[in-house]
């Protein structure tokens, strides 16, 4: 939640895209603070890139407004925009070095040769590439090149940044490392950044806020926690990590999944069809009957590195069957393996009760 004393850079106000008869994008109100770092995250075909095109200029809205720094630039050309923007596919020109292609959008502007040079070779120390003024994007490796495309995008120190899936096409090592670089590099310049992704990984390590989109509306905006701890919908609940999913009947204390009176909080009606989630790392071991205790059989564990991913049964749920989530030092105190009995608390707290079906 924004509250009045923070600045407005950027602010949308019901955007609405179509293509013929297609609706991209409906309804989209969303205000950008200065400064922070925003990820628009979604499945494939949500419109989030659609939404960061027409914020550049791109594609131009079919209504709404787009203002920055408190000027309507709604239907202003991306020239005469304020923004720096990254690819995915980095976009650098083959034929031009290194440094021309940070210098490329200084030339443009005219700015004197010096400037030019000193603000080529300091770009290059902010990204970590000193020495690669000289080379040919060919001659980088993937990783190198979208830090190159990233010093040309700051270049011009513009008031916002762009970033469309920008670490994607990038190897996992590469892909940490960079995710890094980039919100320190967006610290220390203080621009206001707008990424769009479908890692949550990514969204989760790198945004001050994420706008979780689905069908070209906005489901739920809010810190990376907020996000992943108090989800807005189901549909939130299941895109942002993993959920246990139980169909249940809504009880006055909670709810019923199966035979298994669980305890939570919710609103709704006795009787109505709701769906209980939970996260497979809030479900733990214990030694004894209490609230939301469950006995249930180790079906199958799969070690995950700094975890094991626990597959239980259990009678009371019937057939629903519950993922957990335990650490490697809880496998080895409690001595779990596939094939034995295992008592389990859902916390009251941790339970999310959502709208079911019939």
């Amino acid at each position: 939640m924004l509250d009045d004393t923070q600045n407005i850079y950027l602010r949308i106000e019901n955007l609405w895209k179509k293509f013929g008869t297609f609706v991209a994008l409906q309804e989209i109100s969303l205000d950008v603070v200065e400064g922070e770092f925003l990820c628009f995250l979604g499945p494939s075909g949500c419109g989030k890139t659609t939404l960061l095109r027409a914020i550049a200029g791109l594609d131009l809205q079919t209504s709404g407004t787009v203002e920055q720094a408190g000027k309507d630039v709604s239907n202003l050309p991306p020239a005469e925009r304020d923004f720096g923007i990254v690819f995915q596919s980095y976009a650098l020109f083959p034929n031009l070095t290194i440094k021309k292609n940070i210098a490329y959008g200084l030339e443009n502007a005219k700015m004197p040769k010096a400037e030019i040079d000193a603000r080529v070779a300091e770009l290059l120390e902010m990204v970590g590439l000193p020495e690669q003024g000289d080379k040919y994007p060919a001659q980088l490796s993937g990783g190198q090149q979208q830090r190159i495309a990233l010093a040309r995008a700051i270049a011009n120190k513009p008031g916002l940044l762009l970033l469309d899936e920008p670490l994607s096409a990038l190897d996992a090592k590469v892909r940490v490392f960079l995710r890094h670089e980039i919100k320190e590099l967006q610290r220390q310049l203080g621009v206001t950044t707008v990424m769009v992704t479908h890692d949550q990984e990514e969204a989760l390590s790198m945004a001050d806020r994420i706008v979780v989109m689905n069908h070209g509306t906005i489901e739920q905006v809010g810190s990376p926690l907020e996000i992943y701890r108090d989800p807005a919908s189901l549909f939130v609940a299941d895109f942002i990590g993993a959920m246990n999913q139980m169909p249940a009947k809504a009880q006055p204390e909670g709810v019923r999944a199966g035979a298994a009176p669980l305890f939570c909080s919710h609103e709704f009606p006795h009787g109505a069809p709701v769906i209980a989630t939970i996260r497979p790392e809030d479900i733990i071991p214990t030694a004894e009957p209490g609230k939301n205790a469950l006995e249930t059989q180790i079906e199958s564990m799969e070690f995950l590195g700094s975890f094991f991913r626990a597959m239980l049964s259990s009678r009371a749920l019937g057939d629903i069957e519950l993922m957990a989530d335990f650490s490697i030092n809880a496998v080895r105190r409690l001595h779990l393996a596939a094939g034995q009995s295992l008592m389990v608390q859902l916390p009251p707290d941790r339970i999310k009760v959502f709208e079911g079906g019939k």
